[in-house]
């Protein structure tokens, strides 16, 4: 009596438990997704494998800008000490990529060595070539911030032919690299001398598909009055809306990213609570990591799946329930 109860309870597989969450994804994407995007090269022709350094590594955050908007300085800001390889001037001083993070004691890690390190995150940087790895380092520093998150500081964009000739790699490409993988992209401008370039407006537009993970930040804002930090933040405001195609509109953090005095100080109050409400948002990365990590696994699925579909002959039915299991 009542056998198909029996036979349905011994057809229930018995839950996986799993100690983290990262742990469960990492699982999850080396025996489900993996071998399906291996069957379909889906790494030739889209995103390189992920690894079990991109599971457990710290959140990271971004820096983009053109030269001289403060990106290094922001870092030193929210660090409150200098980093090994810092460099700070008006002119383009960061020509290389340098990841700021945590370490129990200071020093430089050059690119070569980085890409050959499982415990890092960045053994895939390696298909960028040695005019990139020579440009790439990580800076390593004991820093109760670097406990929790780590930092990608970037050269500034620069100019015409500058920017597609003088790096000697894909400069684009590695940023949408590195998008891909961060938890947050903040992109700094320069209230002082507002100006998105052609190349800046290429590399916002590289960014899609990220949206969600940008924050703007308007830097060096002590510096103008009242008057045309108005006009200059609606300028900003109409710019970045050409460029980010997005239904929200972007966050604009307003401040002054330093420790110097301010210059024009008639908006202190202002400064200091949006400077808050940026390091607020830093701060909350730790907690939603696993939340960004299952939504990145998710479109990585998506992509995937499309990517299988668009490779079958239309009669090829049996592939597709194949796929349809490897991801089911």
């Amino acid at each position: 009596m009542f056998s198909w109860v029996s036979r349905d309870a011994r057809r229930r597989k018995e839950p996986e438990l799993f100690r983290t969450v990262s742990e469960g994804l990492k699982q999850l994407y080396a025996g489900k997704l993996l071998p399906l995007e291996e069957h379909y090269r889906f790494h030739d022709f889209h995103s390189p494998a992920l690894e079990p350094a991109d599971w457990e590594s710290k959140p990271m955050v971004l820096l983009v800008g053109q030269y001289s908007t403060g990106k290094t300085t922001f870092i030193r800001h929210l660090l409150e000490q200098d980093f090994p390889g810092m460099r700070i001037g008006p002119e383009p001083t960061t020509d290389s990529f340098i990841a700021v993070m945590g370490g129990e004691s200071e020093g430089v890690v050059p690119g070569n060595a980085l890409v050959v390190d499982p415990r890092r995150p960045f053994r895939k940087l390696n298909a960028f070539g040695n005019a990139f790895l020579n440009r790439f380092m990580c800076a390593q520093l004991p820093n109760p911030v670097l406990d929790s998150i780590s930092i990608i500081d970037t050269p500034g964009i620069l100019s015409g032919e500058k920017q597609r000739i003088s790096r000697g790699y894909d400069f684009a490409a590695v940023l949408e690299w590195f998008a891909e993988r961060v938890d947050r992209i903040i992109l700094l401008f320069d209230a002082h001398k507002l100006d998105i370039s052609d190349e800046f407006s290429e590399v916002i537009k590289g960014l899609k598909n990220h949206e969600d993970k940008i924050r703007v930040v308007l830097n060096k804002a002590d510096q103008i009055e009242t008057q045309q930090l108005m006009r200059v933040y609606g300028a900003l405001m109409w710019s970045l809306g050409k460029i980010i195609n997005t239904p929200e509109v972007v966050r604009v953090y307003i401040g002054s990213f330093w420790s110097h005095p301010l210059l024009i100080p008639d908006n202190r109050k202002l400064f200091e609570a949006e400077e808050q409400d940026l390091f607020k948002d830093i701060q909350s990365l730790p907690r939603n990591a696993a939340l960004r990590k299952l939504n990145d696994l998710i479109k990585r699925a998506r992509l995937a799946k499309v990517s299988v579909v668009t490779q079958l002959p239309k009669h090829d039915k049996a592939s597709e329930v194949n796929s349809k299991r490897f991801l089911y």
